[in-house]
C-alpha cells in the first residue's frame, strides 16, 4: 500500500552561512556564496557577526536566532579551526566553501575549490563523520606542529598570505630554512619513551597541511588515528631534499624521519615551544595530544 500524501511540501534544507570576509577570497565572495547555495536548493540564512565576535560565537548566535539544519563556513583553515567549539556545541553538520589561502581540510576531504561545485556538495552529499585532533585541550582538523612549522607560522604574516597565497608559505619558509636548528624532544606513546633531536614534530589528524604538504600518503581525517612524524635531519639542505617527499606524504621512508601512528602522545621539550594548529599558534609545550574520533559531521564527497 502506498503511503497517503499528507499534502505538506517537502522540507527544504536550511543553512546558516558565515563568511570570513578577512579570508583571502572572502571579501568579495559572500554574495556569490549565498547565490551558489540557493542555486543548489538550500534556504540560506546569512549571518554577519559583529566585529569582535569569534567564529564559534557567531555560529551559536546565528543558529539560535534562525533554526537551521546545517552550518556553512566560507573561509580557510583558520576560520574552520576557530569554528570548532561552536560546531561541537550545536552538534550540527557543516559544509565548507574554500575561500582561504591553503584550504587544506577541503583538499583532504575532496571538496572542490569552485564555489558552485562546493555548494552542490553541501546540498547533495550525505554528512560524513570527521575526527578531531586535540592538543592541550585545543582541537584541530589538520595538523599540530612544533619546531619549523610553528616558527614559520610566526613569520608568515596575514598580509603576505592574502597577497601571495601559497607562494607566501614558500617565501617565508626559504628565509627561515637556513636558520632552523634542531631541538630535543621526548615523545611518550603506546608504552614507548623516545628521546629525539629534531627540527619538527608534526601530529596529523587530516591528510594535508601547509598549503598542500601531506602528513602521510594514506592518512584520512576519519581514519581513527593520528599520524606523527619527526624530522631528525642534521643539516638544512637535507630538509630541502625532503620537500618532494613531504608533498607526497612519503617522508616516513627516509632513515632520518621517524613516523608512527597513535591515538595519544605526550611531548616534552627542554623549554616551552609554541605549537601551530591549523596555521595558528594556539598552545605551548609540554603537550598532550589525543584523538577525538567522529567528533563532527561534514558534508563532503564519499571517501
Amino acid at each position: 500500500m502506498q503511503p497517503r500524501n499528507s499534502g505538506r511540501r517537502p522540507t527544504i534544507a536550511s543553512a546558516l552561512l558565515i563568511v570570513n570576509r578577512r579570508a583571502r577570497s572572502g571579501a568579495g565572495a559572500a554574495e556569490e556564496a549565498q547565490a551558489a547555495l540557493e542555486a543548489a536548493g538550500l534556504t540560506v540564512l546569512s549571518f554577519e557577526p559583529p566585529e569582535r565576535m569569534s567564529c564559534a560565537e557567531a555560529i551559536i548566535a546565528g543558529a539560535r536566532a534562525h533554526p537551521v539544519d546545517r552550518v556553512v563556513l566560507g573561509g580557510g583553515d583558520g576560520t574552520l579551526n576557530a569554528a570548532i567549539p561552536g560546531l561541537l556545541e550545536l552538534g550540527l553538520p557543516f559544509g565548507i566553501l574554500p575561500l582561504g589561502t591553503a584550504n587544506d581540510l577541503a583538499r583532504s576531504l575532496g571538496i572542490p575549490f569552485d564555489i558552485a561545485a562546493a555548494a552542490r556538495v553541501i546540498a547533495e552529499a550525505a554528512p560524513r563523520p570527521l575526527d578531531l585532533g586535540e592538543v592541550n585541550g585545543h582541537a584541530f582538523f589538520n595538523v599540530a606542529s612544533i619546531g619549523f612549522s610553528a616558527e614559520l607560522a610566526t613569520e608568515l604574516k596575514a598580509e603576505a598570505k592574502r597577497r601571495f597565497g601559497t607562494l607566501g608559505y614558500a617565501i617565508a619558509a626559504f628565509s627561515l630554512l637556513r636558520r632552523a636548528r634542531p631541538f630535543t624532544a621526548v615523545l611518550t606513546h603506546d608504552g614507548v619513551v623516545e628521546r629525539v633531536k629534531t627540527i619538527q614534530v608534526s601530529v596529523g589528524n587530516g591528510r594535508h597541511y601547509g598549503g598542500g604538504m601531506t602528513i602521510a600518503e594514506d592518512a584520512r581525517p576519519d581514519d581513527g588515528v593520528l599520524d606523527v612524524y619527526s624530522l631528525e635531519v642534521t643539516h638544512w639542505w637535507r630538509l630541502v631534499a625532503l620537500l618532494p617527499w613531504l608533498r607526497r606524504g612519503t617522508q616516513g621512508r627516509w632513515r632520518d624521519v621517524r613516523a608512527f601512528r597513535t591515538t595519544a602522545l605526550e611531548l616534552h621539550t627542554r623549554r616551552p615551544r609554541p605549537i601551530n594548529t591549523d596555521g595558528e599558534l594556539t598552545a605551548w609545550t609540554p603537550a598532550v595530544f589525543r584523538l577525538r574520533p567522529a567528533a563532527l559531521r561534514v558534508f563532503a564527497p564519499a571517501p
